[in-house]
């Protein structure tokens, strides 16, 4: 094996270099002068590779996702889709934990748009799951809300517990994840039997409807021909009558 084969190439070392430098730091320790030094690159090299430091960033946040994703990705498989929900928070405040400067840029950074590109696909499985919920009739809410729900409550958990941490105040903090975790999911999802005890028609209804709904819009989106078809005036009405049932779910007017 020749000394160029087990060299990094510019382009590895400028990534391992910001990585670095970003897990130690913060973002501000990332500039162009610290990666170059560190990388042992001029930082035209870093321009040619990446355009700019935003460009480094965001392959940086892209490859530290990777492992986190495989992992979120995995939650897909077949199993109890509110169990996966739970499993899926979990491992959402770890990742985190684990990699506090990394989460801050991927979920807190100010730029318009910062870490979207990123952190869109693993927002598509936390659909997909509650989509799944939704379709097992134990959705309280439509697909939309309740996932959005789910992602601001977990965001906002791991940023409280990343900056407990980095005080000194993660004892203050035990258990609140799993609380908040468990205290969401039961205000969006309903018991395993068809009729949870004390359930109203209108609220059952309401949760079919959420439920048929989320069916409706998987069978349109994958263009399923053995389901039945709707003009486009009829999957719009039926859509709104769908909507405004699935509303009873949540308890509103």
């Amino acid at each position: 094996m020749t000394v160029s084969e087990t060299t990094p190439q510019p382009r590895e070392r400028i990534l391992r270099a910001a990585a670095d430098l970003l897990a130690d730091g913060g973002r501000e320790a990332v500039s162009t002068r610290s990666v170059s030094a560190a990388a042992g690159v001029q930082a035209q090299t870093i321009y040619r590779h990446f355009g700019d430091m935003q460009g480094l960033l965001d392959e940086v946040a892209r490859q530290g996702y990777a492992a986190y994703l495989a992992d979120k990705q995995a939650g897909l498989e077949a199993g109890d889709p509110v169990e996966q929900l739970r499993d899926g928070w979990d491992l959402h405040v770890a990742f985190g934990l684990a990699n506090p400067a990394l989460y801050r840029l991927l979920y807190t950074d100010s730029r318009p748009g910062g870490g979207a590109a990123v952190t869109g696909e693993a927002h598509d499985i936390l659909v997909q799951l509650v989509t799944r919920v939704a379709e097992a009739g134990r959705l309280r809410m439509d697909v939309t809300t309740a996932a959005a729900m789910i992602h601001a409550s977990g965001i906002g958990v791991t940023v409280t517990l990343i900056s407990a941490a980095a005080a000194g105040l993660s004892a203050e903090y035990e258990g609140l994840s799993a609380r908040t975790r468990d205290a969401v999911l039961a205000a969006l999802v309903t018991d395993e039997e068809p009729v949870p005890a004390g359930e109203t028609r209108a609220v059952s209804g309401a949760r079919h409807a959420v439920a048929l709904k989320a069916l409706l819009d998987e069978d349109e989106d994958k263009g399923d021909e053995s389901k039945p078809s709707f003009t486009p005036g009829e999957h719009l009405l039926l859509n709104e009558w769908l909507t405004r049932l699935a509303a009873g779910a949540s308890g509103a007017p």
